[in-house]
């Protein structure tokens, strides 16, 4: 009976040998398919002519290549940066986002369809929780938007988990995702190319602390009280400051990497310099450098962007406290592609700009 058109399960989600087992075929065939999608970003079975017609066929009569059917795409005239809409088999729908900066390219992945932490700032926390991604459906983002590149790809890009939901939330799936898209027979990407962000799962960053690899940690702190914290990031009520802090000291022991804290600056919320102070009270102990970052706009959200003099009153707090901070410069805000914005617009509020 013939596979669905795209399966939770697809071949994108298998490494080589599972691929193999999968269609019953030699170690070869495993191998043709791995490289087919993802080094080629070939998801039609029937155009992978270095291999028997009679195989072709066999397979994809059987087997689900795919897991995600593209959808709505939209691009910014301002900075070039591209978001995607993807169906999933099941009818859900994810986001994800292109940027590129020059020859700098980043791929930002979503991890889960919607979001359980409802972070009152940003737009997927709002729009709920749907479902856990698979392998298959988180890998092959990269693998499409990757291959949207054609022949401008020249470098290998950047891949963040910042898109829709709580990477450590879906622990096996992410890492499975991540050692997919480092795979040298696949994109090769390096292990410092790749970043997780998390907004403060301690039980996750514990388990990460283990993992014998390089990948980088970015952590979303967003306030540094618990009080104001536990208000924006409800997260903070199972791991509070003092838990999360502690994670990270943990974390650096073992992996001796450098942290990213992440900080969305709100008007009149957390953009004060006695937050800034907070902040670097945080930040001790720790190697940390702090990405500071304008709120978005999300419709319906009473939230409004920290003026400029404000982030410059709190970036000099940071300095002054030997802190190194950084203001991201926001690509595809105006196509709601930017940090926090990204949302299930089959079950969210927004439709897509034309």
């Amino acid at each position: 009976m013939p596979s669905p058109k795209t399966s939770p399960d697809a071949l994108t989600g298998l490494f080589p040998s599972e691929i193999a087992e999968r269609i019953q075929g030699p170690p070869l065939r495993g191998r043709q398919l791995f490289q087919w999608l993802h080094k080629k970003q070939v998801f039609d079975i029937h155009a992978m002519t270095d291999m028997p017609l009679a195989d072709r066929t066999r397979i994809a009569e059987n087997h689900a290549p795919a897991a995600l059917t593209p959808g709505v795409l939209q691009s910014s005239p301002e900075t070039g940066a591209q978001k995607t809409l993807y169906e999933l088999a099941d009818g859900e729908t994810i986001e994800s986002v292109l940027l590129s900066q020059g020859h700098r390219i980043t791929l930002c992945l979503s991890s889960q369809a919607g979001c359980a932490l409802g972070c009152t700032f940003c737009a997927t926390g709002q729009a709920g929780f749907r479902r856990n991604l698979s392998a298959a459906e988180i890998t092959e983002q990269a693998l499409r938007l990757t291959g949207s590149l054609g022949e401008d790809r020249t470098n290998t890009p950047n891949i963040v988990y910042m898109g829709m939901g709580e990477p450590f939330q879906n622990y096996e799936a992410v890492l499975k995702s991540i050692r997919l898209l480092m795979h040298p027979e696949g994109l090769n990407i390096g292990a410092r190319k790749i970043t997780v962000s998390t907004a403060g799962d301690v039980a996750g960053i514990l388990r990460f602390a283990e993992e014998p690899w390089q990948v980088r940690l970015s952590v979303s702190l967003h306030a540094g009280d618990d009080d104001l914290r536990s208000r924006l990031v409800p997260l903070n009520r199972r791991y509070p400051l003092k838990e999360l802090h502690h994670a990270l000291l943990q974390y650096q022991e073992k992996r001796n990497r450098q942290i990213t804290i992440e900080w969305v600056l709100i008007k009149d919320i957390n953009d004060s310099t006695a937050q800034a102070r907070a902040l670097s009270g945080f930040m001790h102990g720790l190697d940390a450098t702090v990405n500071l970052i304008p709120w978005n706009a999300v419709p319906g959200l009473d939230y409004r962007p920290s003026p400029l003099k404000q982030r410059e009153s709190f970036i000099a707090v940071l300095k002054q406290a030997g802190i190194k901070a950084t203001l991201r410069k926001e690509r595809g805000d105006d196509i709601d592609a930017a940090c926090g914005q990204l949302r299930n617009i089959r079950h969210g509020a927004s439709e897509p700009k034309g």
